[in-house]
């Protein structure tokens, strides 16, 4: 009866170039040619949802990770040079960073739980809730950016934050790029000195060192394949002040990105109603021919009540009465909602980036926790100075909504009373009325709105000044049209005539001359030196411990239970049928014996090492590894291809359990003046049977494994990336399922000779994108042949 139940198979449009099981539930992820992100289900392999590439994130897939939780899905996107965090339930995009070069490989890792040095931190995590009140969420009308972020933000920070545990993304790429980012969102780390390409890497669980996986191209194209490992023990050392510092700074990341998304609801409010305003003004100030100013014909009408003909002509037959109402109602609406957004988003906004600015500060000031890891006391509070000016703009700018509303509805209100009465319409009686104070507020619009200076027009190609709320949320560098009087401001003029206070640090500057769109940059720009200074420090005290040259692109898995790095590896051409496994401790100052074995798979599929009676010669069988994957830390998930089958398509699923040749009593000496291939006679080898652990592969060439030893689950993969099958590894085949596969062996083959076909057509050069994937990741090292993680492993190191 074969090992291994097969719940699923099927025949997909494009080739999968990555695939990674969900850590804790029987999801796959797939990421496609065409740029599609899959989500499918074990059972049956049914489809959960699809993600199509757009504008705001790319179509080009490079790398899959997921949340240790597994609610949140990282993808790298090589064209936009981002990485996207998707929300795994629903399909949405939760946060997107940008990177400096494409990401080639990806890992998420979760630290040990550790409750002494964390218990304190839960405490006191939740103590921001209480001084501060539930952001709001922003509004769902407005544009597709903050459509992303349209669900209750409070709540998006928690759910990307997960527990208080801390979780790390380690995102490598070309020229040695790797950074660190804590929980996804907040960089901790920039490192440097690496070669090459990361092909493959992995934070250890207890952030003692980072193994890291690089291919360096000769000038020859001959790729070498190095295992480096880096000593992180800052990260491990300074683990609750990291766990601390990461939170408030993501905090402060995500309070920073709803600000600019607030800023962009206002600024679409205003756009689309109150330019129209401006437009219609300055078309008639550029289209009449009197040499009369349009402040003085307005004023005109307003003292007389007589309009010139151009004046008439532009209420009556441009304007309209309805058209005049119309306009009217929406200028008030919009001047609410951006009344709304500044009261209920940027100062609450601005509020909890205040306080979590000076709890960081207050961090800083403790330096024998925190100075290790670069926060600077002087940084952090320029940023709170930015805050505080950020905070006092948004006050400036509801003073000028305030009065800016005033004026435009006692000039709509007398303008529109003055067409009914130019159309010789009924005035309501309620409307004929007009204080002194509401002939203030139309006379202040018309001082304020059209300027007597005719070099005003000149210089802008307007007569109409800009809008005085509009001014403000424009994103330029100039001084603003039309600035606040500050000349009767008591506090303004109190503080000018004292000399304590004139210079005083405890006062915010205001930038009255300013746009808040100008100050915010500045807040921004003082934010990002805080944030950026904590990468720097933690990036510069990583140092290399260990540097080993391998050949193929290895598969690694970190074993938190006995503080280990395990890397597998194979060297094809000297060693075809061997797999080898290099084992380091996490701590990299502690030595491990026996790092290295190699692993015989000569062995009888139907034979165990305890075996007495020897298996018949026919069974015996030569067998090289196409992919392997960790199943568990004493469990390896292997594809093999059967070398003595001329047709070259026998291929077997087996799970080699390791227990036995993981305690060797053979040493290995590794000398790092010679290349592994020079010492591959010294190097201790197993023999390993894996017995009933293994099923031969019918009709399908497959090529690479993804597996959750979790789950215990595993998907194949076919080698022209369009073929899938799904096994569950602790069940084996019914025989009612048996009969049902012979039924549908006739189908199988068809899909066999298609693989054929499709392969063949790759060897020409007419495969496509996907079979350009594949021989893109054949890499090998100085000479050596297979790979051993192709570009279907996201789920690798």
């Amino acid at each position: 009866m074969p090992a291994f139940r097969q719940v699923g198979e099927k025949q997909l449009p494009n080739p999968i170039l990555y695939m990674a099981w969900s850590p804790n539930r029987d999801l796959i992820a797939l990421a496609n040619t065409a740029g599609e992100l899959l989500l499918h289900r074990l059972a049956n392999f049914q489809r959960v949802w699809s993600l199509l590439p757009n504008e705001n994130t790319g179509k080009e897939i490079t790398s899959l990770a997921w949340r240790p939780d597994g609610k949140v899905l990282a993808f790298s996107v090589g064209d936009t040079k981002q990485v996207v965090l998707c929300d795994a339930e629903k399909a949405e995009i939760l946060h997107l960073f940008p990177v400096e070069y494409p990401a080639s490989c990806m890992h998420w890792m979760e630290v040990q739980d550790d409750s002494s040095t964390l218990s304190s931190f839960s405490e006191s995590e939740d103590e921001s809730s209480r001084f501060l009140p539930k952001l709001p969420s922003l509004p769902k009308s407005y544009s597709t950016t903050s459509k992303i972020f349209s669900e209750e933000k409070s709540d998006e920070v928690t759910n990307l934050l997960g527990e208080v545990r801390l979780n790390i993304l380690v995102v490598g790429g070309p020229s040695g790029f790797v950074e660190l980012y804590a929980y996804g969102l907040y960089k901790i780390a920039t490192l440097s000195g690496i070669t090459g390409t990361c092909r493959s890497l992995g934070l250890s669980s207890d952030l003692k060192s980072l193994s890291v996986i690089t291919e360096i191209r000769s000038t020859e194209d001959n790729p070498e394949i190095n295992y480096i490992q880096l000593d992180t023990g800052l990260l491990s050392s300074c683990l609750p002040e990291l766990t601390k510092m990461a939170r408030k700074f993501t905090h402060i990341s995500t309070l920073l990105q709803y600000l600019r998304l607030s800023l962009t609801c206002m600024c679409e409010a205003w756009e689309d109603i109150l330019m129209q305003m401006d437009l219609r003004l300055t078309k008639f100030v550029q289209e009449k021919n009197t040499s009369t100013q349009v402040q003085d014909e307005f004023l005109e009408l307003l003292l007389w009540g007589h309009a010139s003909p151009e004046l008439q002509a532009l209420l009556m037959n441009q304007l309209t009465v309805k058209g005049l109402k119309m306009l009217g109602q929406s200028i008030d609406s919009s001047y609410s909602s951006i009344q709304k957004l500044v009261i209920s988003h940027l100062q609450s906004g601005s509020e909890a980036l205040l306080y979590h600015l000076s709890e960081v500060k207050g961090m800083a000031l403790w330096k024998q926790k925190f100075q290790p890891l670069g926060l600077d006391p002087a940084a952090i509070e320029d940023a709170i100075v930015a805050v505080g000016s950020f905070t006092l703009k948004a006050s400036e700018l509801l003073q000028v909504i305030d009065k800016s509303m005033k004026n435009f509805k006692a000039f709509f209100r007398w303008l529109y009373v003055a067409m009914l009465r130019m159309s010789e319409d009924h005035v309501p009686p309620e409307l004929n009325k007009m204080t002194q104070k509401d002939l203030a507020f139309v006379a202040d619009f018309l001082s304020e709105h059209f300027s007597a200076n005719e070099e005003l027009f000149d210089l802008k190609g307007k007569y109409f000044n800009v809008e005085r709320v509009g001014q403000y949320l424009k994103d330029e560098d100039e001084d603003l049209v039309s600035p606040p009087n500050m000349e009767g401001n008591q506090w303004v003029t109190f503080v000018k005539q004292s000399s304590h206070l004139k210079d005083s640090p405890l006062l915010f500057p205001t930038y009255p001359q300013k746009s808040l769109h100008f100050v915010k940059r500045m807040m921004e720009g003082s934010i990002d030196l805080c944030l950026q200074k904590p990468a720097e420090v933690i990036g510069h005290s990583v140092k290399q411990a260990v540097c080993l040259q391998l050949y193929t692109v290895p598969e690694r898995w970190n074993d938190k239970k006995a503080a280990m790095h395990y890397v597998v590896f194979c060297m094809p051409e000297i060693s075809p049928s061997k797999i080898y496994i290099l084992r380091r401790a996490t701590d990299p100052n502690r030595s491990v014996p026996n790092g290295l074995v190699a692993l015989h798979l000569n062995t009888p599929l139907n034979s165990s090492i305890d075996d007495e009676t020897p298996a018949p010669a026919s069974a015996d069988s030569s067998y090289s590894c196409l992919d392997a994957r960790f199943y568990d830390e004493e469990t390896l998930t292997v594809v093999l291809r059967n070398l003595d089958d001329d047709d070259n398509k026998m291929r077997v699923l087996a799970q080699l359990h390791l227990n036995s040749v993981l305690s060797w009593d053979e040493e290995f000496i590794w000398d790092l003046t010679l290349r592994l291939e020079q010492q591959t006679e010294r190097i201790p080898v197993q023999g390993l049977a894996w017995g009933n652990q293994s099923r031969e592969m019918d009709n399908i060439k497959a090529q690479f494994v993804a597996v959750n030893g979790v789950r215990k689950v595993a998907c194949v993969l076919s080698a022209n990336l369009r073929h899938v099958r799904v096994f569950e590894m602790d069940a084996e085949e019914e025989e009612e399922e048996e009969e049902r596969a012979d039924e549908s062996q006739e189908m199988s083959s068809d899909q066999d000779r298609l693989e054929d076909t499709m392969t063949n057509q790759s060897d020409t050069g007419e495969g496509g994108d996907g079979a350009r994937g594949a021989e893109d990741a054949q890499v090998a090292g100085q000479g050596s042949g297979d790979v051993l993680d192709e570009t279907a492993g996201s789920d690798t190191l």
